[in-house]
């Protein structure tokens, strides 16, 4: 474990105190909500941090009574049983406070576009693409997150061949900005006499969502073309020209909405433009950034097959950790926690690796 910063950690609790006093001066409304927001931020470690410097105090004040001959036996062989349960919580605070001051991702408080993009495997892979939706979506509900589909491409036998959706809350990127890759399923299809066991894939890209002073979009670097919506047949078929597609000419990158409402189309379609244009940017910094080395985790490679799902034995793999859970139904159902968790500890260890190598 790296030593921990004392002067930053000084300067957070400074700058924690004079927001609170800032706070209580009653400052106009906007100046308040600034500072709220700060000190929301600020508080986590500061609480960890005054936390850290008691168990401090409480460490310095132990060792002085053990080294006073005056203070009876009964005394010193209570100092001699805290002493273990002292050490163990400031080094378990020093690992949360190193983790509380790690470089934070701009993007982690943000909502999130998911996009799930059905790979080899026909039919098979559609209905994945489907399981894959489903379990984020339910994920997404037990965090009270809200799940809206921006644009949706139905698989012939069911599921999807892609389907992109926002998910709107607080924190929603940090959460799923592992999620990124290929997820490859082993399974036997119901359509599979034979009972044979069939391997498919889905693609998987979270993007964080961009706000429109996120990302900067000249109106002659797009083109905006309307085209007829498909729709599913019969009386369903929506014949009116409203399905938007927007052209970035500079990047090449194209987006599609085919909604009923061609207002509606333009504002989702630009919606990820904005999103996909951010994310190439981010992905442009962090390869400059690392080009001597990339986090295992954090690479944001959307060719890398992350994760396997095999249904005959139950079973999720993690590759990029080497974690296995026999969890797999709970895991379709959205309890997902735990690979979510397993991954941001993976990723933070390595930033506090990499810190102790620049330190």
């Amino acid at each position: 474990m790296a030593k921990l910063p004392i002067e930053k950690m000084r300067e957070l609790e400074r700058r924690f105190g004079e927001i609170e006093a800032r706070m209580s001066a009653g400052p106009s409304a906007d100046v308040y909500v600034k500072l709220a927001s700060e000190y929301s931020e600020l508080q986590p470690v500061v609480t960890k941090i005054r936390a850290y410097q008691r168990a401090v105090d409480e460490l310095a004040d132990l060792e002085i009574l053990l080294e006073d001959k005056s203070v009876d036996r009964e005394m010193r062989d209570l100092a001699e049983l805290e002493l273990p349960d002292v050490k163990e919580r400031i080094e378990a605070l020093e690992n949360e406070i190193q983790v509380l001051l790690l470089p934070k991702d701009a993007a982690d408080e943000k909502s999130a576009i998911l996009e799930i993009r059905a790979g080899t495997g026909g039919n098979e892979a559609a209905l994945f693409a489907g399981d894959l939706f489903r379990m984020y979506e339910r994920y997404a509900a037990a965090h009270g997150w809200k799940v809206e589909v921006l644009s949706a491409s139905d698989g012939e036998a069911g599921g999807y061949k892609e389907i992109i959706a926002t998910i709107t809350g607080k924190g929603v990127f940090a959460k799923l900005k592992f999620e990124s890759g290929v997820h490859r399923v082993q399974r036997v299809p119901e359509t599979e006499a034979g009972g044979r066991i069939h391997t498919s894939a889905a693609t998987v890209a979270v993007l964080p969502e961009a706000e429109e002073i996120d990302i900067e979009i000249r109106p002659e670097d797009i083109r905006i073309d309307t085209m007829r919506s498909s729709g599913a047949g019969g009386q369903h078929v929506n014949t009116t020209d409203s399905a938007v597609r927007i052209t970035h000419l500079p990047t090449g990158i194209v987006v599609t909405s085919s909604e009923k409402s061609q207002h509606q189309n333009r504002a989702k379609a630009m919606q990820v433009l904005r999103s996909r244009l951010y994310d190439a940017e981010r992905q442009r910094a962090d390869s400059e950034r690392s080009a001597d080395r990339k986090s295992q985790v954090g690479s944001g490679d959307r060719s890398e097959r992350i994760r396997t799902y095999n249904f005959p034995q139950g079973r999720v793999t993690d590759h990029r950790i080497n974690l296995t859970l026999y969890k797999l139904d709970r895991m379709m159902v959205g309890e997902i926690d735990e690979v979510v968790d397993a991954l941001l500890a993976d990723y933070q260890a390595s930033q506090l690796a990499q810190l102790g190598e620049q330190q």
